[in-house]
């Protein structure tokens, strides 16, 4: 797969029962505030934001997640720049950008 020159930004993290989750915190995609999520099972999806943060843990360890950030990189085409939180002002104007992408 060719690789995108958009850096995209991503949080890891896991679920009680092991799996891993990425959010990207900044592509908005439903008028609810919903962002792109990814995992190795369902594959890409939609996701709240706050409502997974409080089901998960933060993965501070590379290691944890690997496998899945060499997938979307190797599969999919991303560059990631892994931070640990989303910064909210620029999730809002993400959110503001989606949201007259989706009215027009």
């Amino acid at each position: 797969m060719e690789k995108d020159n958009f850096v995209t930004e991503v949080v890891f993290r896991k679920f009680k029962d092991g799996e891993v989750i990425a959010l990207f915190p900044y592509n908005v995609e439903t008028y609810n505030g919903d962002i792109v999520s990814f995992m190795h099972v369902g594959q890409h999806g939609c996701a709240d934001y706050n409502h997974v943060v409080n089901k998960t843990k933060l993965i501070t360890n590379p290691e944890e997640y690997k496998d899945l950030k060499n997938e979307l990189e190797n599969n999919f085409g991303y560059v990631l720049k892994v931070i640990r939180k989303r910064n909210y002002n620029k999730y809002i104007q993400n959110y503001r950008y989606a949201n007259e992408r989706i009215i027009n």
